[in-house]
């Protein structure tokens, strides 16, 4: 892992649709970042940038912040939110952080787990390494899926692994660790959803291209379809974010495997897609259980639903509407059963709408990553020109 020195959301919560001015909840000093540099403070001009909330826009502030990079975000139903932070151009206090009302970012489930450095290498399961995704439940259980990949780089051996924690007791309750039979050195867990009723997690990896399935009451993980074409990204595309080729400081273009994935509200279909891809998939659930299938048996299975908008994350409603994260043109978008494509919302502070949590008073939380701001997409220099943000709207009807 390289060195990288600690950083801390700068974090203000907001209430309504009221956008107050930025404060860094560590004193007046803007928090450091992995080069030296520091980030914007709210003195800075970029710091406010994007700010104008656009007229009849759904959207509501929840929390803002420079930096570290939130990715995910899920929230139970007592409404503690839960923000995910991964170790890629920051090395955050908190990767895992509960967003106290009162503006507080707390290391979760403690601060022991929120430590990698050196002299915790020899324990990789026991700390976050490069937490990718957050995800409550319908029991209102707390899961983190760990990569284990600092820096997009390769994976810490013996690092990636899916965390249940009890949000009672703020404990961890299960602890699976993934064999590099089902996490090589070059792949990236990116997503998780639970079936909380046949105790199976099913996971996409964006690093090689696969699906990965967990029997929860076995704790045995599964390694299926492994660069399939359902699981590889569209190499004939150029996607854009807010109009900004995604090339990195080589000169090669995203190629982001599978990433966004559902569940069915009947937990009878599994939807992914890659991220630079316009392709839907999805495949029955009872097959991806069902270990005797093999991965050629599995292929004839999945369902090719068509073109819908590139996106990061997705979520399904009680409607069975699926929401996609619509990155390249700053909007959340949603499929209907019936194949149609419709824009829920579309506003310009949405860069890079990443993802999703819905709640069951039907409430639909949503990040913003910027992904296509940070240094990896613009020659080692980040652009990012407004402050993180989590998002809340009433679930459109």
């Amino acid at each position: 892992m390289r060195n990288l020195s600690l950083s801390q959301p700068s974090l203000r919560l907001l209430t309504g649709s009221s956008l107050l001015a930025f404060v860094s909840i560590v004193g007046c000093s803007s928090p450091s970042k992995p080069d030296g540099t520091t980030a914007a403070s709210s003195s800075d001009s970029t710091a406010v940038a994007g700010s104008v909330t656009p007229a009849n826009s759904p959207l509501q502030v929840v929390a803002e912040f420079r930096e570290p990079q939130i990715v995910g975000v899920a929230v139970l139903p007592d409404g503690r939110v839960f923000g995910d932070f991964p170790r890629w151009d920051d090395n955050p206090v908190a990767p895992i952080a509960e967003i106290g009302k009162d503006g507080s970012v707390k290391p979760y489930p403690d601060a022991t787990w929120c430590t990698w450095n050196e002299t915790t290498r020899n324990e990789p399961q026991k700390h976050w390494i490069c937490p990718q995704s957050v995800y409550a439940d319908k029991t209102g259980m707390l899961w983190v899926l760990d990569p284990a990949a600092p820096g997009l780089k390769a994976t810490v051996p013996g690092g990636p692994k899916l965390v249940k924690i009890d949000p009672k007791t703020n404990q961890v309750v299960l602890n699976i660790s993934f064999p590099e039979s089902v996490a090589p050195r070059k792949s990236y867990l990116n997503d998780v959803r639970i079936d909380t009723e046949n105790k199976y997690a099913y996971i996409t990896e964006s690093g090689e291209g696969s699906l990965v399935v967990v029997d929860l009451k076995t704790s045995k993980a599964r390694r299926l379809l492994p660069k399939h074409a359902s699981m590889l990204a569209d190499t004939t595309l150029n996607i854009k974010a807010d109009g900004h080729e995604m090339i990195n400081a080589a000169g090669k273009r995203a190629r982001i495997n599978a990433d966004g994935i559902a569940l069915s509200q009947d937990l009878q279909y599994l939807y992914w897609k890659p991220l630079t891809s316009y392709k839907l998939y999805r495949i029955k659930t009872d097959a991806l259980r069902n270990a005797a299938l093999s991965d050629a048996q599995l292929a004839q299975q999945i369902e090719d639903l068509g073109q819908v908008p590139a996106c990061d994350g997705m979520e399904i409603d009680a409607a069975n509407n699926l929401y996609l994260t619509a990155f390249e043109d700053h909007s959340i978008k949603r499929r209907t059963p019936a194949g149609k494509i419709e824009t829920v919302v579309q506003d310009e502070r949405l860069q890079w709408p990443d993802t999703f949590a819905f709640t069951a008073d039907g409430t639909v939380y949503v990040t913003t990553s910027a992904i296509h701001k940070t240094p990896t997409w613009n020659k080692g220099v980040g652009r990012q020109d407004q402050p993180y943000r989590i998002f809340k709207m009433a679930m459109p009807k």
